[in-house]
């Protein structure tokens, strides 16, 4: 460890990220389900997590939202909100059959790929979607169009193994939520195996996604270690683990302040810290103020972006 401080404890020196924590999209999301319980009442349901963070769950869930994985779940006469990662065309459509009340809390850039997705099919061309199986937003892009339309590209193998049936009528899109250097390896190798690919107008991985990891590498290179605040069913939080470590800076992922490993940090003199899209400042702070308790903390913050988009809230909910 570094030499004590007058108090005893080791001085650390903590580089903050930023851009880092929520997003747009999230904040979006997350209002939306405030809003329906103030509008409503208590129980407004939610089909999904509406993001991936425990902590803003739990929070919502003590104000009266009750989260369920189906739709089937759902009581009749009360309020849905669906999750910002997006639902297959088929979930509205139940919900209108069965005449529920429901909100899209879809981020408005899941929105766009969707509608992306809709005019390659209609323009006659096979969408190559880039992203991660089982993933809720993979699951509602592929769920917009019919299933033969679209295959899901993981990794540059399977770039390379894909076969084309019109290698003319090909199109690519990818998850909002990925690697920027691992997508760009993906498309890299699917333009040299497909020359007419058509790319979408712009970039889909989402602008937070992209700053958050930038952001991670303007301070990687001057840290020993990093944490990143997120949980780990949160794609762009891991990607932010992925991004440092490529980095060649060791990362861990960490829901809470409670899941700090102090011995990993037994030899550090710097931390990296950063926080994923759907984690809020709140738990930024938390495990600040748990390092505090074991070192003397010297704070800087590297800011690598500014941000100050919004995003209206759904007709109805609107402030008044």
């Amino acid at each position: 460890m570094t030499a004590p401080s007058t108090t005893g404890r080791p001085h650390l020196k903590l580089l903050i990220a930023a851009p880092r924590g929520f997003c747009a999209g999230v904040d979006r999301a997350i209002v939306i389900v405030e809003k329906a319980i103030e509008k409503y009442g208590a129980p407004v349901y939610v089909r999904h997590e509406i993001v991936h963070n425990k902590y803003v769950v739990d929070s919502l869930r003590a104000k009266g939202a009750v989260f369920v994985e189906e739709l089937d779940q759902v009581p009749d006469g009360v309020p849905v909100v669906f999750s910002a990662h997006g639902v297959p065309k088929a979930v509205p459509a139940k919900a209108e059959e069965r005449g529920l009340n429901y909100l899209d809390a879809t981020c408005p850039l899941v929105s766009k790929v969707h509608r992306q997705a809709e005019r390659q099919v209609e323009a006659g061309r096979h969408i190559l979607f880039i992203g991660h199986r089982g993933h809720p937003e993979v699951i509602g892009t592929f769920g917009q169009v019919d299933a033969v339309h679209m295959t899901l590209i993981e990794t540059v193998e399977d770039a390379e193994r894909f076969t084309a049936a019109d290698p003319y009528n090909l199109s690519f899109l990818t998850q909002t939520t990925l690697s920027v250097d691992d997508t760009a390896a993906i498309v890299a190798t699917l333009q040299r195996r497909f020359p007419a690919i058509h790319a979408p107008k712009g970039e889909d991985i989402c602008y937070a996604t992209s700053n958050r990891q930038s952001a991670v590498k303007a301070i990687a290179s001057a840290c020993e270690a990093i944490y990143v605040i997120g949980a780990p069913n949160s794609s762009n939080s891991v990607r932010l683990v992925e991004v440092a470590e490529r980095e060649g800076t060791p990362a861990r992922l960490i829901q809470r302040a409670d899941e700090i490993d102090f011995d990993w940090l037994r030899d550090v003199k710097t931390l990296g810290l950063t926080a994923g899209a759907s984690a809020p400042e709140i738990l930024v702070r938390e495990v600040i103020d748990q390092l505090r308790t074991q070192f003397e903390v010297d704070e800087e913050e590297l800011e690598t972006a500014r941000e100050n988009i919004a995003f209206k809230l759904p007709r109805g909910l609107e402030p008044a």
